[in-house]
């Protein structure tokens, strides 16, 4: 007679382990969240200016302000025709363009790279694509740029009506939102890499506004590329000022509108390549130190 004999299981592990190597970006699934995307970013334009008296209007009086301030400081310094402006461009409008997409981009760079620590409530608690934080933001910037662009817009009518310059509109107009796009990605770019290195390091945060100005000054916003381009200094040096994206911005913003000629294509070429690469170089950095950011945010 045979007997049966019942053996145990073998035992079941399951082991968890922190991903290693590349991490897909999985981009769709931040698509799938994208109403979680569109509430974060009307959030951040509600609260923003809650419970001040100029509103929204703070959004036009920064760059507004800055621009009188440095047409001040230029017009004591260098006298009212010495202003590095460009050739056949009221100095105003000049400053004001550039400062338009700027104000968006610090906004972006500054609101983002802090996106991590902000929101380390719903991080800690609730499951939802960690790219979502550093990109509502961009959205919400281009409220501000809006408001920003038309008072520009009010103002180069008022100068083509008023004073020795005349606003002659071409189909360079339509490329505007390129450079807006370009301006967008390039602050997206920047803040992937400093919102998660603001999540380990919290030196980013006392950093940050120092970068910010130190950027400002090494991109043409209260003065022309061409300026720094025609001065007496090492090619080398050219070329790496040449190098910052916010140079083909600014510059591009200005031939958009005004028609100069200080836009080098290969520049902008070379300037695009670089937002790419530091846009997915930093969103994969991001995805890889993901997994520490709701124990350090």
């Amino acid at each position: 007679m045979t007997q049966l004999t019942q053996t145990a299981p073998a035992p079941y592990y399951t082991r968890i382990a922190p991903t290693t190597g590349w991490i897909a970006l999985n981009l769709k699934e931040v698509w799938a969240y994208r109403e979680l995307l569109y509430f974060l970013a009307w959030r951040d334009v509600k609260v923003r200016y809650r419970q001040t008296v100029l509103g929204a209007a703070w959004a036009v009086l920064v760059p507004f302000l800055t621009m009188v301030v440095f047409n001040v400081l230029f017009g004591v310094l260098m006298g009212a025709n010495g202003k590095p402006t460009i050739e056949g461009v009221p100095y105003t409008l000049s400053t004001f363009a550039a400062m338009v997409p700027w104000m968006m981009f610090a906004f972006v760079v500054t609101q983002s790279s802090n996106s991590l620590v902000a929101n380390r409530n719903m991080i800690t608690k609730v499951y939802f694509p960690r790219l979502i934080a550093p990109l509502a933001p961009v959205l919400s910037a281009l409220v501000d740029f809006l408001s920003a662009f038309a008072v520009l817009g009010a103002m180069i009518v008022a100068y083509h009506f008023t004073a020795d310059f005349k606003f002659v509109p071409s189909w360079r107009l339509l490329l505007l939102p390129a450079f807006v796009l370009l301006a967008s990605l390039t602050a997206l770019g920047i803040s992937m890499w400093l919102s998660a290195l603001n999540a380990l390091y919290r030196d980013v945060k006392y950093a940050l506004p120092f970068l910010v100005q130190i950027l400002m000054f090494a991109s043409p916003v209260v003065y022309p590329a061409a300026k720094v381009l025609r001065a007496n200094i090492p090619q080398w040096a050219k070329v790496l000022y040449g190098l910052n994206p916010m140079v083909s911005v600014l510059e591009g913003f200005r031939w958009a509108l005004f028609g100069t000629n200080d836009v080098s294509l290969p520049i902008v070429g070379l300037s695009s390549l670089m937002v790419l690469v530091m846009l997915l170089g930093g969103m994969f950095y991001f995805r890889r130190t993901e997994r520490l950011f709701a124990d350090l945010a």
